[in-house]
């Protein structure tokens, strides 16, 4: 039995933005995955287990190991890899970078929506959050609308200016409020649990994409933000419950579940009405996305071959 293992900068070669959107596409035709997570505790150290099966496709198990103390070493806080199980007999299909899973599932995931839920004609593009998934979203915006204006805000400057020389004509905004305001799109990737995005500052026509919210106690969009918009989401099993984007209004009776209007397993509800409404969308990047990210990621590695 032959595995294939694929490594970051050989494995991203062969992938394109678009190519992703349209696996996505087509893996949420087949039948809906069955996803868990699995925690593992050291103090401070973590494994994180996420696990998905979808009937046609196979099941992946993406591994995450959490070391905050490895920096003070030289090593990379965060390790893991992706095993890519085949769907007929169960052997082991791939290992796969997870450094490269996330980068493109995480942004992938958002250009997917983005694509359904922004005005094709959006111009300006503000990203907000300097750190690596910040990168990815430049690239991943950047080509799906490649005639936009990028700006990127961050509550160091320093950090946005180092993300500036990385990213060809990206430019600063000193002021979220103006830099919001003046937004077609607005792709949020912070790590804040409290909201740094005000409803009061949106206007119709904006797509809001919310990224880094990911426990139970983190927010990146305020409550009237959320009664602005209308809301959609990648998947109610991995957000609604989970993540304090979409739990805690729904917890205060903010927002109800009726208004979360479609996920990505709903085509036919998943899409702008208007030019002048307000989209926004979380992004929680469940293990199914993964299962489907790694699979397409080699099927574009075995097609180069």
């Amino acid at each position: 039995m032959t595995i294939t293992i694929i490594p970051f900068d050989e494995g991203e070669k062969h992938l394109t933005w678009m190519g992703l959107c349209d696996a996505f596409e087509a893996g949420h035709k087949l039948p809906k995955a069955e996803i868990a997570d699995n925690f593992l505790y050291r103090d401070p150290d973590t494994m994180l287990n996420r696990a998905a099966w979808i009937d046609g496709m196979g099941l992946a198990v993406k591994t995450a190991t959490i070391f905050p103390g490895n920096p003070k070493q030289g090593n990379p806080m965060i390790n893991g890899a992706v095993n890519l199980y085949d769907d007929g007999d169960g052997t082991l299909a791939a290992l796969v970078d997870f450094h490269l899973v996330t980068k493109w599932k995480t942004a992938g995931d958002s250009v997917f929506a983005a694509r359904k839920l922004a005005r094709p004609d959006s111009e300006n593009i503000l990203i907000v959050g300097a750190g690596t998934v910040g990168r990815s979203l430049f690239q991943a915006y950047s080509a799906i609308f490649p005639k936009a204006r990028f700006r990127v805000w961050n509550r160091t400057r320093a950090n946005a200016e180092a993300m500036v020389q990385d990213c060809p004509g990206l430019q600063v905004a000193d002021d979220l409020e103006s830099a919001v305001r003046d937004a077609d799109i607005v792709t949020s990737a912070t790590m804040s649990t409290e909201p740094l995005l005000h409803g009061e500052w949106f206007r119709p026509g904006q797509h809001i994409d919310v990224i880094g919210a990911y426990r139970p106690d983190m927010r990146e969009v305020d409550d009237q933000g959320m009664t602005r918009a209308r809301l959609f989401v990648d998947s109610y099993d991995t957000t609604v419950g989970h993540i304090g984007e979409i739990r805690i209004p729904l917890e205060q009776g903010t927002i109800t579940r009726d208004d979360l209007i479609a996920d990505h397993y709903e085509p036919d509800r998943f899409h702008r009405i208007t030019d002048d409404e307000i989209t926004l969308f979380k992004n929680g990047g469940g293990a199914h996305l993964d299962l489907m990210t790694s699979r397409y990621i080699l099927d574009a590695w075995l097609a180069a071959q």
